[in-house]
C-alpha cells in the first residue's frame, strides 16, 4: 500500500484549493446580505430573488438553455454518425480529409472558429440570431461527441452485432436494438459534454449572436465589466449547480450501464 508523504498531501491540497476555492467563495458570497461581494454581512437569499426578477438575465438564460439543448442533441446525432463512419468504415475516399474536418474544432482557437462562422453567415446572407448561435455550437461540440463515442466503439465487441445479423435482423434494427443500447453511456456522456460546452461558450457566441440572441455568458460578461454584483454570483452558482447535476447523472447512468453489461456478460458466460 502506497503511503502519501507530507509533501504529496500538501501539493494535492494546494492544487485543489487553487482549482475549487474561487468557486466555493463565489457560491458562498451569492448568499451574502451585503451588495458588496467581498464583504460578508450575513446569510440571505435575496439576490436569487433579484436574479429571477431580472428580466434581462432570465431572457438570456432561456436563450442559453434552448441553444444548449438543441445544439447538444443535434451534435450528439452527428457526432455519433461521424464516430461510426470513422470506426466501421476504415477505407473510403477522403477519409483523412473527413477525419481532419471532424477533429479540427478540437484544436482550432475559438476566435478563429467564431470569426470564420461569422464570415460564412455574412457571405450567405444568414441573419445572426438564435439559429446562427445554435449552428455554431453544433460545429463546436460535435467533435467532442465523436471522440467520446469513438473511444467506446473501438472497444466494442462486434460479435453481438454479427449474432443479431445472423438471426435475421436488418443492419438498422441491429444498430437500434443492439449497438445503441451498448454504447448509450458514451452517447449520453457526449451529450452532457456538448450541453456543458454550449452553456459555457462565450467567444463563439459573441461572434455569431444577433438581436434577441444574447446568451447568459455574454450577459454576465457585459455586466461584469461594469462591476461584479451578487446577482451575477447567484447566476453563476445556478450554472455550477446545473453542470454538477448533469455530471453526476451522467456518472450514475454510465456506472449502472457498465454494471448491467458486466452482469449480462457473466450470465451469458454462465449459460454456456
Amino acid at each position: 500500500m502506497t503511503r502519501w508523504s507530507r509533501f504529496n498531501i500538501i501539493s494535492v491540497a494546494l492544487g485543489f484549493a487553487f482549482l475549487y476555492l474561487p468557486i466555493v467563495l463565489l457560491v458562498v458570497f451569492s448568499f451574502n446580505e451585503s451588495r458588496l461581494v467581498t464583504v460578508w454581512a450575513g446569510f440571505s437569499t435575496k439576490w436569487y430573488v433579484a436574479l429571477f426578477n431580472n428580466q434581462g438575465l432570465m431572457d438570456a438564460a432561456w436563450v442559453t438553455i434552448r441553444v444548449a439543448l438543441l445544439s447538444a442533441t443535434v451534435a450528439t446525432v452527428l457526432g455519433t454518425m461521424a464516430a461510426l463512419s470513422l470506426v466501421r468504415f476504415t477505407r473510403f475516399r477522403g477519409r483523412m480529409l473527413f477525419s481532419g474536418m471532424v477533429y479540427a474544432p478540437l484544436v482550432m482557437p475559438e476566435v478563429i472558429t467564431g470569426l470564420s462562422l461569422l464570415l460564412l453567415f455574412v457571405a450567405i446572407g444568414f441573419d445572426r440570431g438564435f439559429w446562427t448561435v445554435t449552428l455554431a455550437h453544433i460545429t463546436l461540440t460535435m467533435c467532442f461527441v465523436a471522440v467520446v463515442v469513438q473511444s467506446r466503439l473501438l472497444s466494442f465487441d462486434r460479435s453481438v452485432e454479427e449474432a443479431a445479423l445472423d438471426l435475421g435482423a436488418t443492419p438498422l434494427r441491429t444498430f437500434f436494438e443492439v449497438t445503441l443500447p451498448i454504447i448509450a453511456p458514451a452517447v449520453f456522456s457526449g451529450w452532457v459534454l456538448a450541453f456543458t460546452l454550449s452553456l459555457d461558450d462565450l467567444v463563439i457566441a459573441s461572434f455569431t449572436s444577433g438581436p434577441g440572441a444574447t446568451t447568459l455568458p455574454m450577459k454576465i460578461y457585459s455586466q461584469v465589466r461594469l462591476g461584479v454584483t451578487p446577482e451575477i454570483n447567484a447566476a453563476c452558482t445556478l450554472l455550477i449547480a446545473l453542470v454538477t447535476v448533469g455530471v453526476i447523472i451522467a456518472s450514475i447512468v454510465t456506472k449502472r450501464r457498465e454494471l448491467q453489461r458486466q452482469r449480462d456478460e457473466h450470465a451469458a458466460f454462465a449459460g454456456r
